[in-house]
């Protein structure tokens, strides 16, 4: 049975079990609940050191009692894909335990025959979606044989191809025992990331670049996908998930055209550093939670 080991445990989070379920606790109880039940999140995906605290908020609002599957969108960073992947593992590997993946429901994707495979060194190589399973498990502890996950590795698209996607998965999204984790971070910022935008008129660069990122926040929380599309041609805005999220925002485009009623909201923002000169950089981080009204 091929099982997808933690690759990035020990390094990009610590692979001491004991030591990670203290963080995940300590930055869950920080957290507020004050916007869930979660039907979907979007989180980051850096080290643990810098976006982990971030991440609870979203975790925080999940109510994990009613989940029973949940799916995982992250971007490709090291290969590029003509469609969305699926994992060949059956289990994927934390520090906590081994979470399952639902071959069933993979199944079902494959037969769309809009997805393809990821070998097992893409899969290991990859850190958007590992970063969030340790989160995954520690959020649903005490149901931990009751729930299975379904790994997506999402590629470049055209809006077009992110709506084709929408489509497929939301008839996913408006079963409540399903949950969407949307793996991204925000703005990556300066000369190592070729991207230096500054409106001069915000005063300090990293008030520019949060003025950016909350712009490109807010237009998310509208869930207009067109709008999102629109924001990332006009800034280029260095978004590393604007596909999952561009995904995401179709498969509630898709539900709300069928009348449910839906809203997401930001609860935390931060950057990895504050960037006061040319010389700097940053990467933003910001999570929020989608609720069925």
């Amino acid at each position: 049975m091929s099982v997808r080991v933690a690759s990035h445990a020990g390094s990009w989070y610590t692979s001491d079990g004991a030591e990670l379920n203290n963080q995940l606790d300590h930055w869950l109880n920080k957290a507020e609940l004050s916007y869930g039940p979660a039907r979907g999140i979007i989180a980051p995906h850096a080290g643990y050191t810098y976006s982990g605290e971030t991440a609870a908020w979203a975790y925080r609002q999940i109510s994990p009692a009613t989940v029973k599957r949940i799916f995982i969108l992250g971007p490709s960073h090291h290969v590029r894909l003509r469609k969305c992947a699926l994992t060949i593992c059956k289990k994927y590997q934390t520090p906590l335990y081994d979470l399952k993946i639902d071959s069933g429901v993979v199944a079902e994707l494959d037969a769309t025959k809009e997805f393809q495979w990821m070998d097992m060194k893409t899969d290991e190589d990859e850190h958007s979606i590992e970063m969030h399973l340790p989160y995954i498990a520690k959020v649903m502890e005490d149901f931990k044989d009751q729930f299975t996950i379904v790994p997506v590795l999402v590629g470049s698209f055209l809006p077009e191809v992110e709506q084709m996607y929408g489509e497929i998965f939301a008839r996913y999204l408006a079963d409540p025992q399903n949950l969407f984790v949307i793996s991204s971070d925000f703005c990556h910022w300066g000369s190592r990331f070729r991207y230096q935008h500054y409106d001069k008129s915000a005063g300090p660069i990293w008030k520019s670049i949060e003025n950016l990122d909350k712009t490109g926040m807010d237009l998310i929380e509208t869930l207009n996908p067109e709008s999102f599309t629109t924001y990332l041609k006009k800034y280029e805005n260095t978004i590393c998930g604007r596909h999952p999220i561009g995904i995401f925002m179709q498969t509630i485009k898709s539900l709300m055209k069928q009348n449910y009623q839906l809203s997401f909201k930001f609860l935390k923002y931060a950057q990895s550093n504050k960037c006061n000169n040319q010389n700097d950089s940053s990467v933003s981080y910001a999570s929020g939670s989608l609720i069925l009204n």
